[in-house]
C-alpha cells in the first residue's frame, strides 16, 4: 500500500463505495505492529498511513475519516507510576514519525489498554477493586501528586506523560483508548477471569461514563473516548480461553452476562443506542443478531498474545465515549475500517 494509486484504488473500493450508508470515522493501519517483533511490518507501517490518509485527501474524505494505528502498552519502558513512563528508546525511530503525523493530520493515538493483564501478572500487590472500578482507597503518584482511583485512568496517563516527556509538541495529541474490556471466562492460571468481574468492569465503566465526563488527572480538560473489546466472544480464535471470552454477547446474540444497563432509542433517555453498517457475521461463524461492520479487523488485545491475522472478522468494537457532546452520553455501536497490512501485502 505504499503505491499512491492502489492506495488510492482502496480507498475507493473499500471506503468511498460504502458511503454514506456506513458511518466509517477511522482508518486503523495494523494493530500494535510496533510491538509485534516484526522488522518489515513496523518499516511498513508509517508508509502505509500516509499513503492512505493522501487517498482520502484526494477523494475528499481527510476531514471525516482520519488515519491512525493502534499500540499496546508495551511501547512504554514502563507503566507505572504515570510519571516515571517514557516510550522504550529502541521504538522512537519508528514511533516519533508517526506521532508528527498525528499533529499534522489531528489524529489520535490509540491504545490498548488492559487493567486485566496488570492484575492477572500480579494479584497479590494489585488490588482487585482498584482495576475493576469498585470503590477503593487508590494512590497518589509520588512524582506528580495527582490521585487515582482505577488503573485505567492511570494507564491513560502514563501515555500522556509519555508524549510529553518526548516534546511540547505532542502536548494536545488526544488517546483514544481503542480497546479496553476483561474476560468471562480463561484457563485455570488466568487469574481474575471470570463472569463476575468482566460484568463489574464493564458495567462500572460504562455507568461511570453515563454520570460524568471521563477525564483524567493530566488531561483534565480532554474528554476521554474509550472503545471495549468486545461485543462477541471469538469463539474460533486460537489462544488462551481469555482470548475468546471478552465479549457481551455468545457468537448467537445470546449475552454472556447482564451488565443491568438499559438503553433506549427515545430521545428522552439519557443514554441510547444506534447501528450502521451492513450486517456480518462473527468469527465463530453464528449471526452477529445485529451487529455490523464497516470492514474487517485484525490483531489481538494488550499485547500479551497476539494471534496470527485471520481472514474472519472480528467482533464488533462498542463505543462509550463521554464526548458525546449537548451533555448526553450516548451508548452506541459502530466500527473501526481496520487494515490488515500483512493481507494487502504493505
Amino acid at each position: 500500500m505504499k503505491d499512491s494509486d492502489k492506495a488510492r484504488d482502496w480507498v475507493k473500493q473499500n471506503v468511498q463505495a460504502y458511503l454514506p450508508g456506513t458511518k466509517i470515522v477511522a482508518i486503523v493501519v495494523g494493530n500494535e505492529v510496533l510491538t509485534s517483533n516484526q522488522s518489515a511490518l513496523t518499516a511498513a507501517l508509517f508508509p502505509a498511513m500516509q499513503s492512505i490518509h493522501a487517498a482520502l485527501v484526494d477523494c475528499g474524505l481527510n476531514k471525516q475519516i482520519f488515519v491512525t494505528t493502534a499500540h499496546s502498552l508495551a511501547i512504554l519502558d514502563v507503566s507505572y507510576p504515570p510519571s516515571a513512563t517514557s516510550f522504550r528508546r529502541d521504538l522512537l525511530g519508528s514511533l516519533t514519525p508517526i506521532l508528527d503525523f498525528h499533529v499534522k493530520t489531528g489524529s489520535p493515538i490509540l491504545i490498548n489498554a488492559y487493567p486485566f493483564f496488570a492484575y492477572e501478572e500480579n494479584p497479590k500487590h494489585v488490588s482487585l477493586d482498584f482495576v475493576l472500578f469498585q470503590p477503593n482507597q487508590g494512590f497518589t503518584d509520588p512524582g506528580s501528586n495527582f490521585h487515582y482511583d482505577n488503573m485505567l485512568f492511570a494507564q491513560v496517563d502514563a501515555v500522556y506523560h509519555a508524549l510529553d516527556a518526548v516534546g511540547i509538541s505532542y502536548k494536545d495529541v488526544p488517546i483514544v483508548v481503542s480497546e479496553t474490556g476483561w474476560p468471562s471466562n480463561g484457563d485455570p492460571q488466568e487469574v481474575g477471569a471470570s463472569c463476575d468481574n468482566a460484568r463489574k468492569y464493564n458495567g462500572n465503566l460504562i455507568k461511570m461514563m453515563m454520570s460524568k465526563k471521563m477525564r483524567t488527572p493530566i488531561r483534565p480538560e480532554c474528554d476521554l473516548s474509550i472503545f471495549v473489546f468486545a461485543l462477541f466472544n471469538e469463539n474460533m480464535k486460537p489462544g488462551p480461553t481469555s482470548e475468546r471470552n471478552y465479549g457481551l454477547f455468545n457468537p448467537d446474540g445470546t449475552p454472556v452476562y447482564s451488565l443491568g444497563i438499559k438503553t433506549s432509542s427515545g430521545s428522552g433517555t439519557s443514554t441510547s443506542t444506534s447501528t450502521s453498517g451492513t450486517k456480518n457475521s462473527t468469527a465463530g461463524g453464528g449471526s452477529s443478531s445485529g451487529g455490523y461492520t464497516g470492514g474487517s479487523s485484525a490483531g489481538g488485545g494488550g499485547g500479551v498474545y497476539t494471534p496470527g491475522i485471520t481472514e474472519n472478522p472480528s467482533p464488533d468494537y462498542m463505543s462509550i465515549s463521554s464526548a458525546g457532546g449537548k451533555g448526553r452520553f450516548v451508548v452506541c455501536v459502530f466500527f473501526f475500517l481496520m487494515l490488515c497490512i500483512i493481507k494487502h501485502r504493505l
